[in-house]
């Protein structure tokens, strides 16, 4: 009787599981309502995302990605710094340098580096229904189109426009216009 509860209790969480969509958030992400700040402790959150530091290093990878979220007609800041900081010669693979929403990804390794790592990096909770605390329904966009799935699993690459907007249910979510590029990133 006890071993066959153990392997309800099991398949129930795998059902969870695969009904969150499939790809789990790191430790230590908030749900809680915007703004959110960069982590002060960037080596524990890179490496919980699967980062590290590499300020230094040779690049073999070099490419900006942007991110921009939407709570209904308001935009949420992206901070500055998150897994990089000047004075402490920290650098993750992936990280932000200002609030523009410009996603840095500088590695020394060429991989694939998705939006949950910089969501899991950043601390912020980031699943196929939510982002964050924010309440109501999630629509993605990926360069302009609809994307169906889970947004942790974007994958970050060079001019890539990502948009995540959360809006009241029966709302209909609105793509703003396409990112404006500094000439630095054209």
């Amino acid at each position: 009787m006890r071993r066959a509860a153990v392997w309800t209790a099991l398949a129930a969480l795998v059902v969870l599981a695969l009904v969150a969509g499939g790809t789990s958030t790191a430790a230590g992400t908030t749900r809680s309502a915007p703004p959110w700040p960069a982590p002060t402790d960037r080596t524990a959150r890179a490496e919980a995302a699967g980062l590290r530091n590499v300020w230094g290093e040779r690049l073999a990878e070099h490419v900006h990605a942007h991110l921009t979220i939407l709570d209904g007609d308001r935009q949420v800041t992206v901070p500055a710094d998150v897994g990089h900081s000047d004075d402490r010669h920290f650098a993750a693979q992936l990280h932000t340098h200002d609030t523009s929403g410009i996603l840095h990804v500088e590695s020394p390794t060429r991989r694939t580096f998705t939006l949950g790592q910089f969501f899991d990096e950043w601390g912020v909770s980031l699943g196929a229904a939510h982002v964050g605390g924010l309440r109501g329904e999630l629509t993605v966009w990926v360069n302009g189109r609809r994307f169906i799935g889970n947004p942790r699993s974007i994958a970050l690459e060079d001019r890539r426009e990502i948009v995540l907007d959360v809006t009241t249910i029966g709302e209909v979510p609105r793509l703003p216009p396409p990112f404006d590029w500094p000439p630095q990133y054209r």
